[in-house]
């Protein structure tokens, strides 16, 4: 960890500073829905090995410049979207973040955390945090792709590892820092009829977007949701070109 990514221990716990459940929901466009054949995973591989073009979220498109602008005072991290087959279909696994952490506490996130000085890139961080978080064991996991990186509220960039875990994997999550592990259907997420677009009214005036996505009793939102938003976007584009 670098000198100027260290947090003080006296820091203070980072808020939105608005309740994400109860925000109001404004219209956003339902999009194409993705075929059957587009959810699996030999699909998702062979999007990800034979690239096509494509356009990242609109609504938040200045955020998902993160790889390109080269923003200064910004702690970058690596999440991992960890798809797992089940007899039902491809799973996606997350966390619930720990309630005592300093950043993004309780919230629903991915498996992942800030790259380190001694990770080669952005995947070799994610693989390391998935093994330290839930206890994934790096040779259960295959490589996808990555996904462009997206500058958060909070002042993380966020770079998204997509990849496969082979059947036979273990969870031991550490529960320092993760309260629980749970997996939500793929079809789900990449249903964009239940994508909600929020306007929240800021403290300090103007107002910040942001998608969720409910699925039992999970809330997942802000920039995870981003992530999930930004995923169907290249599902979708690669199943008009591809499929």
């Amino acid at each position: 960890m670098s000198q100027s990514t260290v947090i003080p221990r006296n820091r203070r716990m980072i808020l939105p500073g608005f309740d994400p459940l109860v925000q109001p929901i404004i219209s956003s466009e339902i999009l194409q829905p993705l075929s059957k054949a587009s959810l699996q995973l030999d699909f998702i591989s062979s999007a990800f090995a034979h690239p096509v073009e494509w356009k990242v979220e609109p609504i938040f498109a200045d955020s998902f410049q993160a790889d390109v602008l080269g923003h200064h005072g910004v702690i970058k991290a690596a999440v991992f979207v960890a798809l797992v087959q089940r007899p039902a279909g491809v799973h996606v696994v997350f966390t619930r973040r720990a309630s005592h952490l300093y950043d993004h506490a309780g919230q629903i996130s991915f498996p992942g955390g800030r790259i380190e000085s001694t990770d080669t890139d952005a995947i070799a961080a994610a693989i390391r945090e998935t093994h330290e978080e839930i206890g994934v064991a790096p040779e259960f996991i295959d490589i996808i792709g990555t996904q462009p990186s997206f500058l958060t509220s909070t002042r993380f960039t966020m770079k998204p590892v997509i990849g496969a875990i082979r059947p036979g994997f273990t969870i031991s999550p550490d529960r320092t820092e993760v309260a629980e592990v749970f997996e939500v259907p793929l079809s789900v997420l990449m249903d964009t009829g239940v994508h909600r677009l929020h306007q929240a009214s800021l403290p300090g005036g103007g107002h910040r977007y942001y998608f969720s996505i409910t699925w039992k009793s999970y809330f997942i939102w802000g920039a995870t949701a981003a992530l999930i938003r930004n995923f169907y976007h290249y599902l979708a584009a690669a199943q008009s070109k591809l499929a």
